[in-house]
């Protein structure tokens, strides 16, 4: 993999710890920084490296990761006056796994091949249970020759990996899954909240209806957790307002019009203001407070 191998990853939240820690396990070479270092500090007491910023963590790396929180943050990240396209000795290749807007995506492309960096696109989908059990989805945008030299460590990563297309396809082909997943959340927490009002066992529910045409990832892994009053977040809401914006942003640009996709991002909009302003810090399955609360308003 040529320069030792060394690989920089920024990023070290619910997601990204887990997945950089894969690399490490692998025997790879990593080189961290993230915003508050005491969110590394378990990469590091494996055996990871601490670099100051984003540039001084890809000085010299033959791969940069990225999986932070918001487009601004990836444009800091790699286009930033500290950014990992500033590092004295460039990467030969820049992975973004944040989930960000395809424009972005594009243009990180543009930048990087000016200096001689590929550029890939990789957001993911499986949440902190996939990112600890590699089992993630990851959909890559990119080069095709790009997107062959990062695969290996990608696979390290995901249990499947596939090339949706050129710079910017990743991202588009996240939008797709997050259009998915926010209509069936509403969907989960409607019949998860029909069955209890029925008198069911929402958990033996679960058992019936995830084996069948309503099975979904969504229902069998986050299901039960809305049964267990579970609502830490295996990925956060405020996340996933940014997402669902991004896709609307994106529908709007294409002319299109989901009404699904709107509904839903109301809704999450209203989890966001729980326990006074600290609901996007939730997981995604606390959509069933929200909605609990619309229906004890109506009935009350």
């Amino acid at each position: 993999m040529g320069t030792a191998g060394r690989i920089a990853w920024i990023g070290t939240g619910v997601m990204g710890e887990p997945m950089a820690g894969h690399l490490l396990a692998a025997g790879v070479g990593v080189v961290v920084h993230t915003r508050t270092r005491e969110r590394a500090e378990g990469l590091l007491r494996r055996g990871a490296t601490w670099a100051d910023s984003p540039a001084e963590a890809a000085d010299g790396a033959e791969i940069v990761f990225s999986m932070v929180g918001y487009p601004r943050d990836v444009e800091a990240v790699h286009l930033g006056a500290d950014g990992t396209l500033a590092a004295a000795t460039p990467p030969s290749y820049i992975v973004d796994m944040t989930t960000s807007r395809p424009s972005l995506a594009e243009r990180l492309a543009d930048r990087a091949r000016a200096v001689g960096v590929g550029s890939v696109d990789a957001p993911v989908s499986g949440g902190d249970v996939g990112a600890r059990e590699a089992t993630l989805s990851i959909m890559v945008g990119g080069a095709e020759s790009d997107v062959e030299a990062v695969r290996p460590l990608l696979e390290m990563l995901g249990g499947r990996v596939v090339r949706q297309g050129g710079p910017g396809a990743g991202q588009h082909t996240k939008m797709v899954n997050q259009i998915l997943i926010a209509s069936t959340m509403v969907g989960v927490c409607e019949g998860l909240l029909y069955a209890a009002r029925a008198g069911l066992d929402p958990a033996t529910v679960i058992g019936s209806v995830g084996t069948g045409a309503a099975g979904s990832w969504s229902i069998n892994t986050l299901g039960p957790r809305i049964v267990r009053r579970d609502f830490e977040p295996g990925f956060f809401v405020e996340h996933f307002i940014k997402d669902l914006a991004i896709a609307l942003d994106e529908a709007d640009r294409m002319g299109l019009t989901l009404q699904g996709l709107t509904l839903a991002r109301q809704l999450y909009e209203q989890v966001r203001l729980l326990d006074g302003g600290r609901g996007g810090r939730m997981g995604t399955q606390a959509l069933m407070l929200a909605l609990e609360r619309l229906n004890d308003a109506g009935h009350g």
